[in-house]
Order: C-alpha cells, then structure tokens, then sequence
C-alpha cells in the first residue's frame, strides 16, 4: 500500500486506528527515508533474560519448581548459614 502522508505540527504521522497502541520500530536509511515495522520489542532492562545463558537458567529453575514442592523454612538454620557465609 502506499499512502501519501502529511506530517503535522507536533511531527507526528497518522498509520490509522488499526495500529493503535502498537509498536514500531523506525529505521531511517538515510535524510527523509523511513521503514517502518510493526513489532513486539524487548527492553533494555529485560534483554538479559533472552541471552542462552539466562533463558536456560531460568528454564531450569521453572522446571525445579513444577516438580518440588514447596516446604516451611527454618529461618533460624537459614540466618545461621547467612551469617556463616560472611
């Protein structure tokens, strides 16, 4: 599709209702030449858990949680191995 568009005063374009609430990401080739993709994008703050690394941990330790069950803590036990391990 092509659509001529006018950039109005505060710089925005207008893509159409459909698009609403979506992202994109705007790769300017060069001065005055746009593509624009629509797309889910991870945050900065979260692009650690999609490293193999992390993904895997995480993948593991999901897995030991779905097949251990939760137990009571001894919190004195756990505050004396903390102190410990100063």
């Amino acid at each position: 599709m092509t659509a001529v568009k006018t950039i109005g005063a505060s710089g925005q374009i207008a893509l159409g209702k459909q698009y609403a609430g979506r992202h994109v990401l705007i790769d300017e080739i060069e001065e005055g030449v746009w593509v624009v993709k629509l797309g889910d994008f991870v945050p900065d703050s979260e692009r650690w858990i999609h490293e193999p690394g992390a993904s895997r941990s995480l993948d593991d330790a999901v897995r030991w949680a779905e097949k251990t069950l939760p137990r009571k803590s001894d919190l004195k036990k756990l505050a004396l191995r903390s102190n410990s391990n100063r």
